[in-house]
């Protein structure tokens, strides 16, 4: 499994407003011995990602480390979990994938930072990018997703209220004719780190 280990990173934006949660810290888990080996950067966890049904990870992958070692992290409550899903391609050159935790932990989004600077959130928006600069005609729109980590619930902090909890629904669902609110949730299978 690939774990994303985040929200160590919480960014306040200019003028205010929620601030935004990010991945600090990036881990794989051994195929062998199902330990989490953290990652040390972005893109080589990306490069992990896209060949992980090829190439599958294990502990002897990072230098010096073997199945015999302590794990690097734990799979535990102290951060938000995130899982990736496998084969998702590399961020092509010059552009960076950005995944941002909904304030209420739902989900996440993902977008594109363009070498412009410029922030795509559709495929339509990437195609029009893609389009208008030819310089990128070496970039392929197979080379995006907007594919995202699936939040870990069993490490979602207790006083985080979720859309479609319980506690929320009743604010927004007419009772039932026995007094009931019904409350939606759904339990989720999955293993991502966010912190």
């Amino acid at each position: 499994m690939l774990g994303l280990v985040g929200f160590g990173s919480v960014v306040k934006p200019r003028g205010g407003g929620e601030p935004i949660r990010s991945i600090d810290t990036y881990a794989a888990q051994c195929e062998k011995c199902f330990k989490w080996r953290v990652i040390n950067s972005s893109e080589e966890y990306e490069e992990i990602r896209c060949k992980i049904a090829e190439i599958p990870f294990v502990c002897d992958r990072k230098p010096g480390v073997s199945c015999e070692d302590p794990a690097d992290i734990e799979y535990d409550a102290s951060r938000v979990w995130v899982i990736d899903r496998p084969g998702i391609p590399k961020t092509p050159g010059g552009f960076k994938r950005s995944l941002v935790l909904r304030k209420d932990f739902s989900k996440m989004d993902a977008y594109y930072i363009t070498p412009t600077g410029k922030k795509l959130r559709t495929l339509n928006e990437v195609a029009g990018f893609l389009a208008a600069n030819p310089e990128y005609s070496d970039v392929s729109l197979s080379d995006f997703t907007f594919s995202v980590p699936k939040v870990m619930d069993d490490t979602i902090p207790e006083d985080v209220v979720k859309k479609g909890s319980a506690s929320s629904d009743a604010k927004r669902k007419p009772k039932t004719s026995k007094g009931v609110v019904g409350d939606g949730t759904a339990r989720d299978e999955g293993s991502v780190a966010m912190h």
